[in-house]
């Protein structure tokens, strides 16, 4: 059986992915998340060699990369290692989604380590924001050392992967927020454009796309999973909802 192995965004948190992951299982595709040491200030090439590690399967497996983790999976799909059939990149980006902040990075260090509520919530949820997701939301964040999230902003702040993008050869999905607050639109355009195999998905949602459109993102992923293993027959084919956007 494939299975989806969920890398997460800047929390680094298993924990707001839990659902997306029940909601893969009740469609018969396995899903887990693998969760980044919450009280250790690493970038992305130290994160990368903890994910590889995780990664040794002896069955094929597809590798999704929310919002923050988008280049690292991209790290690692460049240099794909065996078993990886697969990609699906969610609200995510190649490059520094404001390159004109790029030479502030080191500033991080400076800023409060947690934005307000409101401000994340805006951000983040939008109108799909409901008093359980911001409470989760929260939780995470409180769960990671303020030196882990400030390194992690920082390298997002930094990044620049576009020229591995040619080298992904494995086919891609790409699931794209239509309400995104936080990304700029050119940012997915990019993806689409560099990855060979790439199709995109438009839902409606916000930022946290697979928290707030659970069901919709999960359709697409499972749809996605048994298209590259067809003969694949735990995988029950539940009717196709069409992409909102």
């Amino acid at each position: 059986m494939m299975e989806v192995l969920l890398l997460p965004g800047l929390d680094g948190t298993a924990t707001l992915l839990e659902a997306f992951c029940s909601r893969l299982g009740d469609l018969g595709v396995a899903a887990r998340a693998i969760a980044y040491p919450p009280d250790r200030a690493l970038g992305y090439l130290e994160l990368e060699a903890i994910v590889r590690a995780q990664l040794r399967t002896s069955n094929p497996f597809v590798l999704l990369g929310e919002s923050f983790s988008g280049p690292l999976a991209i790290l690692v799909a460049a240099n794909a290692p065996v078993g990886l059939a697969g990609l699906v990149l969610s609200t995510t980006f190649a490059r520094a989604p404001v390159p004109a902040l790029s030479p502030l990075a080191p500033l991080v260090r400076f800023a409060p380590v947690r934005p307000p509520m409101p401000l994340l919530s805006w951000s983040l949820l939008g109108p799909w924001a409901t008093p359980a997701l911001r409470s989760q939301l929260a939780a995470a964040l409180r769960s990671v050392s303020p030196a882990a999230l400030r390194a992690r902003a920082a390298a997002a702040m930094r990044i620049d992967v576009s020229q591995l993008l040619p080298s992904v050869q494995v086919p891609v999905l790409q699931l794209v927020a239509g309400e995104d607050r936080l990304l700029v639109r050119s940012a997915s355009e990019e993806l689409a454009a560099s990855l060979s195999d790439c199709r995109t998905v438009v839902v409606a949602g916000p930022h946290l796309l697979l928290q707030t459109s659970t069901e919709a993102c999960a359709q697409e992923v499972a749809a996605f999973v048994r298209g590259l293993d067809p003969d694949d027959s735990s995988c029950s084919a539940p009717p196709r909802r069409t992409p909102q956007g």
